[in-house]
Parts: C-alpha cells; structure tokens; sequence
C-alpha cells in the first residue's frame, strides 16, 4: 500500500503546506520537543493508522508513534489511541492532513461495520463501488475491508461491468455480451447491469455470469431473481443503506452492493489533543 498511497499522501501534504506552516513558525521559532496524544471523541472502528503514521513519516522520519490500539478495533468516545513524540513543528504541519484521512477512513469502516454486522450469518457479501473520492480510492477501499465489506471492482482494469450506456453503445445486451466474451480473457466474469425484467431475461439468455438488478423496487427484484433462477450469481444495487439492506438480504442475492459505503459514511470524530513541551533545542 505504501508505494501506492504515497503520492496521494504528499500532495494532500503539498496542498495543505503549500509555502510553509507560519502559524507553527510563529509559535516555535526554535526546535521543541514534546508530545501529543491522538484521542476518540466517539465510538466507532478505526481505520487509517498506518496512513497516519505515513503522514508524519514524510514530514518528518524521527516522529515516534506509540499506538495503542490497531485497525479493525472497536474505539470509544474518550479513548486515547496514541502518544507521539517528536519535534512540535512537525506534529502541528502533519496534524490536519493525518487527522483527514482517519477520520474519514474510520468513519467509512464504521460505517460499513454497521451494514456488515446486518448481514452476518447471511452468506451475503457486502460490495463497495468506485463511487470514491478522486485519488482517495486507495485509502477508501482499504478502509471498507477493515470495516468487514468487500472491494467491487477497482477500477475500470479490474473487471467486466456492461452497464446502461455500454449496452447502449453496443445495441443491446446480446450483443454486449458476445463483444465482451470475444475480447476479454476467459478468466473474467461478465457482468451485466439491468434495469428491467425484460433486460433481465437478456442478461440470462446471452449467458452473463453475474446480473447486477440496479435500482429495482422489491418486488421486481423478487420476480428478477425467479427468472435467473440460479443461471447467474445477482447482485442488487442502488440507494442501499443500513436502514434498507436487512430487507434486501431477504432476497437471497449473493452480492449487495452500497456506493453509500463511501460516498456517505460520516467522520469519526478524533484529535490530537493534550500536546505538552518537553524541550526547547539548543541552535
């Protein structure tokens, strides 16, 4: 991930350091030492330490983070989950780009938490999309796995979807399918993403391996899931929610798939807070 992630990581660095810090400059005109503790101020998963710790890494490689807790774990309002130690300017630089990115990563696996936990048991795996922050994907989609969901596709490298306007393009699912199967490698799944019965009975008949029923109401996912009748594997899609998806895991689908995961978690409130001095550095 680091390899990955580190590009992304400097130019949210660059954008919020763009000509120095001259808040931090004012205060510490010397080098200090010290200390911060990062602190939740609500319950949820955390998600995003490594991303964090990358952050300070690039600013600065002599910050020491002690973590107390690890991604993945279930944090409460009130619980310090580090002490770092290093140069007070440097953990002021870092403070707001490293705070982002837990914040929104734990708020996407808390978030996800809750939709997993909905359907534990049901033999259901919960999906994520590229409905993704531009050049966040990476830190959004790991943070999903942390909060127990699945990665969907990627990117458009990664697999086969046929949606509306490619079948459109193509004249039709038919042939959309024939033109995937000829050129794609026989290794990938193809997936068709329909709207309707009428596409549904398409989808079957051209021979889809996976069948996506996209912003059907229930009923007509009922109907949907009569017709492929286990010809393809399905996946529903389309305004799911935690308050929704209990309903449609009674549908027996085997995918269920939430641009909600990451388009619409909330933040998990977390600070840096309690920062002392240790040493003024003799220059």
């Amino acid at each position: 991930m680091e390899l990955n992630a580190d590009e992304m990581i400097l130019l949210a660095l660059k954008e919020d350091i763009t000509f120095g810090d001259i808040s931090s400059d004012a205060v510490l005109p010397k080098a200090a030492m010290g200390s911060v503790e990062l602190i939740a101020k609500q319950d949820g998963v955390i998600a995003g330490l490594p991303v964090f710790k990358r952050v300070f890494e690039l600013i600065d490689g002599s910050i020491d983070i002690k973590f107390m807790v690890d991604d993945g774990d279930l944090v409460h309002s009130g619980e310090k989950l580090a002490v770092l130690r290093g140069d007070l300017h440097s953990l002021l630089s870092g403070e707001r780009t490293a705070l982002n990115y837990l914040q929104h990563m734990s708020g996407i696996a808390t978030y996800t938490r809750s939709m997993a936990d909905i359907l534990e048991g049901s033999g259901i795996k919960l999906l994520d999309t590229r409905k993704t922050t531009p050049c966040n994907r990476i830190f959004e989609k790991y943070a999903v796995k942390i909060g127990g969901g699945n990665n969907h596709r990627f990117n458009l490298s990664d697999g086969v979807m046929l949606k509306d306007n490619h079948i459109a393009a193509a004249g039709g699912i038919k042939n959309a399918v024939a033109m995937a199967k000829k050129e794609v490698s026989f290794v990938r799944k193809i997936e068709v993403e329909v709207e309707n019965l009428n596409m549904v009975r398409e989808a079957v008949e051209a021979g889809a391996d996976i069948i996506m029923l996209d912003n059907m109401d229930y009923e007509t996912m009922k109907e949907a899931l009569k017709i492929i009748d286990g010809k393809a594997e399905t996946e529903c899609s389309g305004n799911v929610t935690a308050e929704n998806v209990a309903k449609l895991a009674a549908l027996g689908v085997n995918y269920i798939s939430s641009g909600a995961l990451t388009h619409s978690a909330p933040i998990l409130d977390i600070s840096m807070k309690n920062m002392r001095l240790e040493e003024i550095c003799k220059v």
